[in-house]
């Protein structure tokens, strides 16, 4: 579904996902695994404030940066290489539940992120998955009108063939680099016969993939996962798109979730 990129190109751009688990202290393990991929830019998310102090040592090399360290598990942290601008904190569902949008500069050209995390179907709470659709949807909807190069990543708490995932896939036009590749399962980690992918990072059509992988264990439940992209204005992904009544449904699913 995304082109792949010639052998021979540059670096290209290196991006990161992670969710740390909010009570895992092997924040080492994190720190080392940053500093042996050196990523141009890693989103990682249940980061509480201790995980932001343990983070912190990254500043020098990572300038740029937005940081929202929460105790309720949807704490994110945002570090860049490269400069952030036009950066946005919305609670696009629930007003303790932040996603971060942003533009990131890269060679004078700017790049559009999304970070989001939305919350997961609960069992005996929330037992529907009525939130999580519709945050998912609104920033596709949002990606979809962007003219910019996109991406968007987080941990989805959603698997990558799920019937929402498909149509939001079809509602932004952006493109998922595991299709045609495999799996690439980050959860659960500590169960090795019981694993899905849950952790996204999803690319505009400008962009090719030189290297996706999932990395070792950093003590949380999730692997994190990271991709090599470069940057094609020329370029030409397949795009999924939606029909009209998958168009309305997409609506309907965001108004049932905000009034949720």
């Amino acid at each position: 579904m995304v082109k792949p990129a010639n052998y021979k190109d540059k670096d290209g751009i290196k991006v990161l996902v992670a969710n740390v688990y909010q009570y895992n202290e092997n924040y080492d393990r994190c720190l080392e695994l940053i500093a042996k991929e050196k990523p141009h830019l890693f989103m990682l998310v249940e980061t509480d404030h201790r995980w932001a102090e343990a983070i912190a040592v990254l500043k020098e090399k990572y300038p740029y940066h937005v940081e929202l360290p929460l105790e309720n598990t949807y704490g994110m942290l945002l570090y860049a290489k490269y400069p952030l601008e036009n950066t946005q904190i919305n609670y696009l569902i629930s007003e303790d539940i932040p996603s971060i949008f942003t533009d990131m500069q890269v060679d004078g050209q700017p790049i559009k992120l999304f970070a989001i995390h939305p919350t997961p179907p609960v069992p005996g709470e929330n037992t529907h998955s009525t939130e999580r659709d519709a945050e998912i949807l609104i920033v596709g909807k949002k990606a979809k009108s962007e003219k910019k190069p996109t991406i968007i990543m987080g941990d989805l708490n959603d698997v990558a063939w799920s019937y929402t995932t498909e149509l939001f896939l079809k509602i932004s036009g952006m493109g998922d680099p595991r299709i045609g590749r495999g799996m690439f399962n980050t959860f659960h980690a500590k169960y090795p016969f019981l694993r899905w992918p849950l952790d996204h990072i999803f690319v505009s059509h400008q962009f090719r993939l030189k290297k996706i992988k999932v990395h070792h264990s950093i003590g949380s439940d999730h692997f994190p996962i990271s991709v090599r992209l470069m940057l094609d204005k020329n370029n030409d992904n397949e795009q999924l798109e939606a029909d009209a009544e998958e168009i309305v449904e997409a609506k309907e699913k965001i108004i049932s979730g905000i009034e949720f």
